[in-house]
């Protein structure tokens, strides 16, 4: 997991965050091995910001993946509540993530959103 979490460091530096400098970073490795990479994309209009775990999610789906196909995600931060909300529709079994006091942490996506919604079906 720390080689996918390294990996998203190194992509967070191609995030496009000029009002709160915080730039994020995430990897997404699917069922057949291949990652998609994803940053944090700000807007003046800041609700219309897109966290770097829906950018790599939406590479994914843009690829024809579906939920389910993701085996893990290492993240350069850890994952809004927003985000935890894609990652557990998505599936995740293994989110890796960088811990404020330099750790890395590893939960499932259901561990990271107990009680959530459940899809239809």
């Amino acid at each position: 997991m720390s080689e996918l979490v390294r990996k998203a460091e190194e992509a967070a530096g191609q995030a496009y965050a000029p009002y709160s400098g915080y730039r994020v970073g995430a990897v997404v490795r699917m069922s057949d091995g291949r990652e998609f990479a994803g940053v944090n994309v700000e807007n003046a209009a800041y609700p219309l910001t897109q966290c770097a775990e829906k950018t790599a999610i939406g590479a994914a789906a843009s690829a024809g993946y579906r939920p389910g196909d993701i085996v893990e995600v290492g993240i350069s931060a850890s994952p809004c509540g927003g985000c935890r909300q894609w990652l557990y529709e998505w599936r995740v079994p293994v989110v890796g993530y960088r811990r404020e006091d330099g750790s890395i942490g590893t939960a499932s996506a259901a561990e990271l959103l107990p009680d959530t919604w459940t899809l239809p079906g």
